[in-house]
This record gives structure tokens, sequence and C-alpha cells, in this order.
């Protein structure tokens, strides 16, 4: 009996068309992520987070919160966390979430060398930098008013800012956090004295912005007339060409660390503790120069960009106690919303 010959040249056709195949529906290994959330806003995170995908090929996916949205989130998520890291936001923050029991501790190889209020004991948290609040001011309005940058809180009590503040809202921002906090440290934490300050600024502000930088653009519109807010969007709304001058208050004002943490649960540990090994090392920190974010660098290894340090000159500025602030944290925003907020 005779087979027929099958020719070579179909059979490797055939051969070549299942590897072919093969590759299709062979998937490739996925690349590295890690899930965060963001308190930086996006200009300011993102190219931190590229530098990181450049030096480990690990890339970040992430969604920018406010930090009172954020902390709600992973604490909401506490079961079963959606993210991986808390990425940036005064340490306040950080602080009440400890107490809610979201973190995983962890001391990155820079921890030893961080001054100590950069760095909680147990590695609950860490931070990447530091940021004063500020007063900012709509250049014109003072000129139009006959007045001077605030040079003092009691300033920001004048007639003349009647409806014309804006600032954050403590329900959403931590920036707002930081301004109360701040307030009750230069009343000597006497809580009578600092919210009837606030309840008497309440009528000069406009409205209570939910995050941070908010109010910067109004003010540097002319919109409103000035308001609070952390040192790098005060600078940043300056870099865009308004027409704005900062000013500190001669009582002091407070500063808040930015921190990381690792997420208790955290579905990629290992990608996350090699962000916050990054974020705290000077690689990272000596980018933010570059990339025109002005924070102060918290390694030590990193010189606080000039420019910025010659705006700081001579400010009384003081650290917020993140101990206190966490600790009373929830009471004192929920004090804010039932007198202040409402104040007339």
């Amino acid at each position: 009996m005779l087979m027929a010959r099958v020719p070579r040249a179909p059979l490797a056709l055939f051969s070549v068309a299942l590897a072919i195949v093969a590759a299709l529906v062979t998937p490739a290994r996925a690349a590295e992520t890690l899930n965060a959330y963001s308190i930086w806003p996006e200009n300011w995170a993102r190219p931190m987070f590229e530098e990181f995908e450049k030096a480990t090929g690990i890339t970040v996916n992430f969604i920018r919160f406010s930090s009172g949205e954020a902390l709600a989130r992973v604490i909401a998520e506490k079961g079963n966390p959606r993210v991986d890291v808390l990425f940036g936001g005064p340490v306040e923050t950080h602080a009440a979430g400890i107490k809610e029991g979201i973190f995983e501790p962890y001391k990155p190889p820079a921890f030893a060398r961080l001054p100590a209020r950069f760095r909680h004991p147990d590695g609950q948290w860490v931070a990447i930098a530091d940021d004063p609040l500020v007063f900012m001011s709509n250049t014109k309005f003072l000129k139009e008013n006959n007045l001077r940058p605030p040079a003092s809180w009691d300033d920001l009590l004048d007639p003349a800012y009647k409806n014309m503040l804006q600032m954050a809202d403590a329900r959403t921002s931590g920036t707002a956090v930081t301004r109360i906090f701040s307030i009750l440290e230069v009343n000597g934490r006497d809580e009578t004295k600092a919210f009837d300050y606030m309840k008497k600024k309440r009528r000069n502000v406009q409205v209570y912005t939910k995050s941070g930088g908010g109010g910067t653009l109004p003010v540097g519109l002319g919109q409103a007339s000035g308001g609070i807010f952390f040192i790098v969007d005060a600078l940043e709304t300056k870099a865009k060409g308004y027409d704005v001058v900062i000013s500190f208050p001669k009582e002091g004002i407070g500063t808040s660390a930015e921190a990381i943490a690792l997420i208790k649960g955290a579905k990629n540990p290992e990608a996350a503790k090699k962000l916050i090994d990054f974020a705290t090392s000077a690689a990272m920190q000596s980018k933010l120069s570059e990339y025109k974010v002005n924070f102060v660098p918290a390694n030590p290894n990193v010189k606080t960009d000039p420019a910025l340090a010659e705006v700081l000159k001579g400010a009384k500025i003081f650290p917020i106690d993140d101990d206190y602030a966490g600790a009373n944290r929830k009471r004192i925003i929920d004090r804010w919303v039932k007198e202040v907020l409402p104040a007339q």
C-alpha cells in the first residue's frame, strides 16, 4: 500500500504557525506594579512616580485625593485594602491613621538618618518632606486697601478682609487641619481662645475650599484677597505669574511633615517598600527642586532649594506635634464644623 508523501515545507510552516499561536495565547509576564492613594496633586506626584519607575521598573497606579478623603477611604477599606501605600499629606493625617490600625510598620534604609520628627519611632510612617504654612495675599488688593502684607494672625481680622479670604475646609483638607493646630499652638493650646479667634476670622472667609490649594487661583486672580496655604501651593501660584505676596505671622506658624506609609494587608508589599525606600532617599528628594516642587527635603543629605530657603529666611516656624494632632484631630475638626463653619 502506497502512502501519500506530505511535503516538508507545509509541515515546517505548520510548526511555525503553532509557535505563533502559542506565543499569542501565552500571557506575557506582567510588569511589577503597586497601587497608591496620593495626597500630593498629580503634577507633583507623577514626576516622582515616573522617576521611581525609571529606577526600579515598577509602575505606580495612583488616584489623587485630599487628605481627609484619602484617610477615610483607607479606613473604610481596612478589611480589604485597595492600595499599598498612602503617599504624601500632612503627618497629622498619618498620625490619625495609626489610631485606626491601617498601617504596617516599615523602616527604610534612610530611617536612621532622618531627624526624629521625620519618622515615627516604630516606622508607622516616614517623612518625605516638610511643608510650612504661609499667608498669601493679592498684591493689588493690599495696595487698593492701603494694607501691608499680614504679619500677625490678628491682621486677618481686619474688616478690609470681610468676605475676601479663602482657605481650606477641615472636613477634607490636611492643610486646614495644620492651620487649625497652628492656631491652637499660638494660643497655648487654649481651645477657648483659639476657637474664639477662628469664629471672628470666619466673617472674613468668603469660602472654605475642598483642597488645600483650592483658594490659590482665586487669590491670584484677585477674586479673593488672600488666605493661608502650604508654601508649596503659594510658590507655585507665584511661579505661574500671579501678583501675590507671601508673608508670615510674627507669632509663628506651623509646618507639617509630608509622610508616606505602608498599608496593612497591602497586596504588593515588596514593591510598596521599594517606593518608601525611594521616597525617603536623597535620589528622589533631590528631584523636588528639579521639578519645581517647593517642599523642604526631609533627607538631611539634600539641601533646600536656595530660592525656597530665601523665602523662609527669618520666618518663625514651628513643627506641628503629630501625636497631639493625631490624638485630637477628629474631635477638633468636629468642633470646627459645629462652631466655626456656621459662625457669622
